[in-house]
């Protein structure tokens, strides 16, 4: 596999420049099941190697514990690291299974200050406010980030699973950066409200879980009988029971146009997000998440596969047929309030 490095973008109007893939880390200590740590910090070099400059975490990981997993790492690399993380879902030490949506000003600064103590970094390049609560307005959370910047404490702002209604109305208050959303050929829903916003303000879109958290890739069919216990896939109705089984039918036509390519189907799923870019005419900077140094070559590779608009025509429908929803709660995705 080739070792050439990946193109860079500018990450929405103002925003530092990224390469054209970045890296989902949550996996590597959180969500997924059993990790191989020394794998993981491997895969996170061999990344930046291959040009991937845009590495994404979130405090609530583990419960901070991939924040000071990537520590090591982005301390030794700093001036080529743009540093993501975000705040905003609450789990308490005493209930960790409980999650709470919080977006509260006192809340808010305490979460960056513990998130600066983990990552042991002086400034965060983007945080992100990870999901939206909706009983404080959008215009006060934003404002409170704002102030963050203006105190040197972060450099550029982002949301997570927000509609195009509030990303406006976030925008007003503060340039955002980045919308962080899942988009996959399994996930559009963004494609209605989001994208529209994004594209007319000159925002970067983030699409996370642009492989359907491995689905794609035929990495599993069924997670109730192909993943761990801990695994928290098997608690999303579209990899289970019924659903997963019509689901894993679909994938017919990705391995097809993947065969033709010589590409795996996870290549062809991250290629067709990649290419929304100059389909659709904004950034677009996927974060796939792996453990490792395989899967990334892999990943980024894909960078470099154009799909044919007849290609394209043959993936278009996949994303209506599909089963379930990508949540068992989807109240608190912007398809939820959409």
């Amino acid at each position: 596999m080739t070792d050439s490095r990946i193109a860079n973008v500018e990450l929405g109007t103002g925003g530092p420049e990224v390469g054209v893939q970045g890296l989902g880390c949550m996996g590597m200590s959180f969500a997924y099941g059993p990790t191989d740590a020394d794998e993981a910090r491997a895969t996170l070099e061999r990344a930046l190697e291959l040009g991937v400059t845009l590495f994404d975490t979130a405090d609530m990981y583990g419960l901070g514990e991939n924040e000071k997993f990537i520590s090591p790492f982005v301390k030794a690399h700093r001036d080529e690291v743009v540093l993501a993380t975000k705040f905003g879902i609450f789990r308490d030490t005493a209930e960790p299974t409980k999650r709470t949506i919080r977006n509260d000003t006192p809340y808010i600064r305490q979460a960056v200050e513990g998130s600066l103590r983990r990552l042991d970094v002086e400034v965060i390049d983007l945080y992100y406010m990870h999901r939206r609560d909706v009983n404080i307005p959008i215009e006060e959370t934003v404002g409170t980030m704002a102030e963050l910047v203006r105190e040197g404490k972060v450099k550029h702002l982002g949301l997570s699973e927000v509609t195009g209604g509030e990303l406006r109305a976030a925008h007003a208050v503060h340039p955002i950066a980045a919308v962080q959303s899942e988009w996959s050929l399994f996930s559009r829903d963004i494609e209605a409200g989001v994208v529209p916003a994004v594209r007319e303000l000159g925002v970067a879109l983030v699409p996370y879980s642009p492989l359907g958290r491995g689905f794609l890739t035929g990495s599993f069919v069924n997670a109730d009988q192909d993943l761990t216990s801990d695994d928290f896939r098997r608690t999303m109705p579209r990899f289970t029971g019924d659903n997963a089984a019509a689901n894993a039918a679909l994938l017919e036509p990705v391995r097809a146009v993947a065969e033709a390519h010589g590409a795996s189907p996870g290549q062809i799923a991250l290629a067709w997000v990649q290419q929304q870019a100059a389909l659709l005419g904004l950034p677009v900077v996927p974060i796939p998440g792996t453990r490792k140094r395989t899967r990334v070559e892999e990943n980024t590779a894909a960078t470099r596969i154009v799909l044919t608009e007849d290609e394209l025509a043959v993936l278009e429908p996949i994303a209506s047929k599909v089963a379930g929803d990508r949540y068992a709660d989807m109240s608190f995705s912007s398809a939820g309030r959409e």
